[in-house]
């Protein structure tokens, strides 16, 4: 349970590095407070979408994770990023990301920042 609590912090501080990297992925709120519930359940979203879908989405579109050497990965979860933003949308969390490239950054920042976090932390040991 506390890998899973660590794991939604470290999800939760990737999505605040790609706020304030990646023009376009926004937080509307200026209550700090505010800003950390609306990260923390952001990322407690992200990764149940995470959990449900790629995986099917990798069975799926397992061709064209070959052809393109994996490259396609990065387009995956820049889809699960936006989706991630429609669904905080429709539950009234000002959490925004705008477009398909605003996705794909934020997607490869919150990728990186996270592996970066897991390896420090050794969330995943």
């Amino acid at each position: 349970m506390i890998k899973v609590i660590v794991k939604i912090l470290v999800v939760a501080a990737s999505l605040w590095v790609a706020t304030q990297v990646v023009d376009g992925i926004t937080v509307d709120s200026s209550d700090t407070t505010k800003q950390i519930g609306t990260l923390l359940a952001v990322a407690l979203i992200f990764g149940i979408i995470n959990t449900l879908l790629k995986p099917i989405i990798k069975v799926v579109g397992c061709a064209f994770y070959v052809v393109t050497l994996g490259l396609f990965a990065l387009v995956v979860n820049a889809g699960l990023l936006y989706l991630t933003s429609w669904i905080a949308d429709q539950i009234d969390l000002p959490f925004h990301v705008a477009g398909f490239w605003a996705a794909f950054w934020g997607a490869i920042i919150i990728g990186i920042i996270s592996w970066l976090l897991d390896l420090i932390l050794g969330v995943n040991d």
